[in-house]
């Protein structure tokens, strides 16, 4: 697996996950990121038995961009604690089907997943087992019937973007569990491009970006 490293030191490592790669092990058995990422480190520093690495975050395996890794254990502690009381930014880039009436919005809605069937659905507030999610949008460019949009997530709920960008009749490109119409083959139009995190140990504010695919440039997903 090639693994584009944006920034590593003895605590954390960042880097670019590829489409279409698991975050950790699952069902297919396909090689999982975690676990590149352990040989990989295993043998640059040529490290004897096992590599700990530990991860605070995920991403949906059709998913590509910036990801954050920690290498120890207290740094696995204090990243997740960061996520717990919200002080990551997360910036995604996203190509769907439609053009939003209004150039920026927030979106909040209530999710409730269907962990059978591994999908999610908007449902009314106080419906058990629903959490909030919120996030910000707003169209970078719009050609044809597609758009672009840059979201600044505010909540990490399971499948959150897609779910509340479709259930306003904006569908990611490509997504198959939420777009009726997709390519077969073809990765979902979504992109984690901006991490914004706290150091665990220095405490200073890092700030990882990744580029964008080709296609998202010219909304040919």
């Amino acid at each position: 697996m090639n693994i584009d490293v944006i920034y590593e030191d003895n605590h954390l490592i960042s880097i670019v996950k590829p489409c279409g790669v698991p975050v950790q092990k699952d069902s297919s058995n396909d090689l999982d990121l975690l676990s590149a990422l352990k040989d990989m480190l295993k043998e640059k520093y040529n490290k004897p038995g096992n590599v700990f690495l530990a991860m605070v975050h995920r991403l949906d395996r059709p998913v590509g961009g910036i990801m954050v890794f920690a290498k120890t254990s207290k740094a696995a502690s204090r990243l997740s604690d960061q996520i717990r009381k919200g002080l990551w930014k997360k910036k995604y880039i996203t190509v769907v089907d439609g053009i939003p009436e209004h150039d920026k919005g927030e979106l909040k809605d209530h999710l409730l997943k269907d962990r059978e069937k591994n999908m999610v659905k908007v449902v009314k507030k106080g419906t058990h087992g629903s959490k909030e999610a919120i996030l910000d949008y707003k169209i970078i460019r719009s050609k044809g019937s597609r758009s672009i949009l840059e979201i600044d997530l505010k909540t990490g709920r399971s499948h959150q973007i897609r779910v509340q960008l479709s259930s306003r009749g904006f569908p990611i490109v490509n997504d198959h569990k939420y777009n009726p119409v997709y390519e077969k083959g073809k990765d979902i139009a979504l992109w984690s491009s901006e991490l914004t995190i706290i150091h665990p140990v220095s405490r200073d504010p890092m700030k990882f970006q990744a580029n964008l695919p080709e296609c998202f440039e010219n909304l040919n997903c």
